[in-house]
């Protein structure tokens, strides 16, 4: 009866309660994120394994050679890059990331293009693998490039029974002059770019994004020689034609211009370099009444693909 008492008894003081537990259980949680992010899933587990079958495959060497992996790192530039179809082979996020419009539109975008692992990372792992770098808990993996060899350039035009119109690039670093060079080959109908396998841009998610989607359709090539391969270029009947503020023949009075040609442009500044300017068969000068020195690659190939296209339809 005491018992009974002590039960039935309206005395007041704290009662043990969930805390507001169970109120918050039952509050919404946001969308659920991917198979590959969900922690024990199979997708998740299977997604991580190739993740880091990626980072730690060696690179293997085709006929024009691969470039190296390469981290483009923070939300802004991870984001970018996937809108622009950088090629992609992992998307790291990290561990309880503060979700905002641009991680949610990463993931959603990655999940959309397909064949990109998500993997989700502490921000140690994260910090260990860009060095240090403010990386905003996101970090993007871009595959090597694979280049071709130059004379797939060449034999590709031949193949379409057409004359080869090729870019050649002599002492161009940065990577937005290659992907804008990329971009104007693919606009007036070349068959390729030629970059050196040293000291020179390569097809970096910088050059991806400059050439606005064209990289996917025009070939890059490294050549470990530039001079030899332009050699090689000429026995096989290709014009070459080195670009030079000071070049004897004028744009407008160059006749190589219809038939199978190699277009070599130098750097901003520098120009070609000797060996280079020495085994063009002709140096063309584009005229400028307004008195600028120079033109960056970009523009300066632009200009001559221009040319060489009108010429040709």
């Amino acid at each position: 009866m005491a018992a009974n008492n002590r039960r039935m008894s309206g005395k007041k003081g704290a009662q043990v309660g969930s805390g507001g537990q169970r109120r918050r259980g039952l509050e919404g949680k946001g969308p659920t994120p991917p198979a590959e992010m969900r922690k024990g899933h199979k997708k998740n587990r299977v997604a991580n394994a190739k993740a880091k079958q990626a980072v730690r495959r060696p690179t293997v060497r085709g006929r024009g050679g691969k470039g190296t992996s390469e981290l483009v790192v923070g939300r802004n530039p991870v984001l970018e890059a996937l809108r622009e179809g950088v090629p992609a082979s992992t998307l790291y996020v990290q561990q309880f990331i503060d979700n905002d419009e641009r991680v949610r539109e990463a993931l959603q975008v990655a999940a959309e293009r397909g064949g990109i692992n998500l993997m989700e990372a502490p921000r140690p792992e994260l910090d260990r693998m860009t060095n240090g770098l403010n990386h905003q808990g996101m970090v993007l993996q871009v595959p090597p490039y694979e280049y071709a060899h130059p004379e797939d350039l060449a034999s590709a035009a031949y193949d379409e029974g057409v004359d080869p119109l090729i870019v050649a690039l002599d002492g161009v670093t940065d990577p937005r002059n290659l992907g804008a060079v990329v971009r104007s080959v693919s606009a007036f109908g070349g068959h390729g770019v030629v970059v050196p396998e040293r000291r020179a841009a390569g097809m970096t998610a910088g050059a991806w994004k400059t050439s606005a989607g064209a990289a996917a359709r025009t070939p890059v090539a490294r050549a470990t020689n530039l001079t030899r391969t332009l050699e090689a270029y000429k026995k096989a009947g290709i014009t070459v034609v080195g670009l030079a503020a000071d070049g004897e023949a004028d744009l407008g009075e160059l006749p190589a211009l219809n038939g199978p040609v190699v277009i070599v442009v130098g750097s901003e500044g520098k120009g070609l370099s000797r060996l280079v300017g020495e085994t063009c068969d002709v140096r063309v000068r584009i005229p400028m009444p307004g008195g600028a020195e120079s033109l960056n690659a970009g523009v300066a190939a632009g200009i001559v693909l221009y040319e060489a296209a009108r010429r040709r339809h």
